[in-house]
């Protein structure tokens, strides 16, 4: 049947029945071949497809994980500006050093030299001779040992000496081994210069705390040897003290620098200026006067007030006094001399004994402050003339 029916088809489309047989399984084949190129491509598509899944699900992933490790980044950014302005802020310096002792990173300008002058050398190269030992052996022991380390050293620079608190640690790499140091230093040359400062100021206490006492035991025998009974000795004595006490007040405020030679006049004549202002005149530029010459020349004011308003100028209403003062040029440079004038007072009469007052203004005050007095009882009134020397003065305006 089969065979008819192709012979019939060949009559029809005037063909050999062989060829048209052979044209028919040649369709036949190639489409067959067809479909399977078309399941080859619909396979790889699908394959292809898949890939692409993959590619983009991984390119997400990535973009991702880049956008998280961004911001991440800018946060230690920030972070670390905050660190830098907090370092640059304050007195502490952070730098890390390599083995080799040089300087790989810095934070803050050291040893009065700035940031790109000290980066890429070494602690040898950047102390003077022999002026870093001390902090080049303490970073050597923290790479010896690998421990971490701290002391108080000494920074000098050309200009001037600078006192640092030097934390120094160890810096380890992934393996663990010491490859260099990481610092920490702080400023402490103020607190050092504020703790010498105070132990000056302690001996210097305890130097004058017995001076002191040396004074008042002096004080007590002079006053007690002119004193005409117990109560006189009590009265005279309290009176002494309270001047010794209002220079050191003077002194103490100004951390037993000095004191101005004014403020130390006004505050032996308060009692006198307070009664009457009108019979005193104090004038005189600013002169600031050695803790020593001070509390000798307080003394000295407060027998000369006592001895006005009791015997002179200030116990009559009519009765001035004036006290000046200015520079006084010396062979040893320029002091200062100082002039107490009463007038108009009651008609000194001439002493035939010198008391605790005259003592204390004539040998005393000489004697402490190496100054030339001369101390006259002159009938118009007495007449005080201290010469005082360079040495006691700290400051003339």
């Amino acid at each position: 049947m089969k065979g008819l029916i192709t012979k019939f088809a060949a009559m029809n489309a005037n063909l050999p029945s062989a060829a048209f047989e052979s044209d028919v399984r040649s369709r036949s084949d190639n489409e067959t071949s067809l479909a399977a190129v078309v399941r080859d491509m619909s396979d790889s598509n699908d394959t292809g497809l898949v890939k692409l899944q993959k590619s983009q699900d991984e390119c997400r992933r990535l973009e991702e994980q880049l956008n998280a490790q961004s911001w991440e980044l800018n946060l230690l950014r920030a972070r670390f500006a905050r660190y830098e302005t907090a370092l640059r802020g304050s007195k502490v310096t952070v730098y890390t050093q390599d083995r080799d002792l040089r300087y790989t990173s810095l934070s803050n300008p050291i040893l009065g030299r700035p940031i790109e002058d000290i980066l890429g050398r070494t602690d040898d190269e950047l102390f003077p001779s022999g002026s870093g030992d001390v902090i080049i052996a303490l970073k050597r022991a923290a790479l010896g040992d690998g421990h971490a380390t701290r002391a108080e050293v000494c920074f000098e620079d050309e200009e001037s000496a600078r006192w640092h608190d030097l934390h120094v640690e160890p810096l380890h790499n992934e393996s663990g081994e010491v490859v260099g140091l990481t610092c920490a230093s702080i400023d402490v040359t103020e607190r050092k210069e504020g703790e010498a400062h105070l132990r000056l100021l302690l001996r210097e206490l305890t130097h004058r705390s017995k001076n002191l006492l040396a004074v008042i035991q002096a004080m007590a025998g002079q006053t007690a040897r002119h004193a005409g009974s117990v109560d006189g000795f009590l009265m005279q004595f309290g009176a002494r003290l309270h001047a010794l006490a209002a220079s050191h007040d003077l002194l103490v405020r100004e951390s037993w620098y000095g004191a101005s030679l004014s403020e130390l006049i006004r505050s032996q004549l308060a009692s006198c200026i307070e009664k009457n202002a009108v019979q005193v005149t104090i004038e005189g530029p600013d002169i600031a006067l050695k803790p020593e010459a001070a509390q000798n020349l307080g003394l000295a004011l407060h027998e000369l007030a006592v001895n006005a308003e009791k015997f002179g100028a200030l116990s009559v209403p009519t009765g001035r006094i004036c006290v000046t003062w200015g520079q006084h040029e010396t062979p040893d440079g320029t002091g200062v001399s100082l002039t107490w004038r009463e007038e108009l007072g009651p008609k000194v009469k001439a002493r035939r004994k010198k008391g605790f007052g005259s003592m204390v203004i004539e040998h005393n005050l000489a004697r402490a402050l190496d100054a030339e007095v001369n101390l006259a009882f002159e009938p118009e009134g007495l007449h005080c003339k201290v010469i005082i020397p360079a040495s006691q003065i700290l400051s003339l305006r």
